[in-house]
């Protein structure tokens, strides 16, 4: 079983991407189709695919695939958790 420090280091590696971080600011305002979300950059759709894998693998981003479309929502639960963990780590409790 993968300890807190290994799952949160997914997490922030999959942040360390610009893209990445727009796609998260994209999907806060609500669920995405993977079409809406590529008219927001000048990226082919396999290279969306491969961030939308990374963020979905990391436990960001949920899929819910209609027809042949797949839409993109935010994990809430997880990232709060991340952001939980990053608290955690840099407050000092003296």
């Amino acid at each position: 079983m993968e300890d807190k420090f290994e799952i949160n280091s997914r997490i922030f590696k999959a942040l360390g991407d610009s893209n990445r971080l727009k796609i998260i600011d994209l999907l806060s305002s609500g669920e995405k189709c993977a079409c809406e979300i590529l008219k927001f950059f000048d990226i082919s759709q396999s290279t969306l695919s491969h961030h939308m894998k990374i963020l979905s693998e990391c436990g960001l981003v949920k899929c819910r695939k209609e027809g042949t479309w797949n839409h993109y929502s935010l994990n809430l639960n997880n990232a709060n958790k991340s952001i939980l963990f990053f608290m955690e780590i840099i407050t000092c409790l003296d």
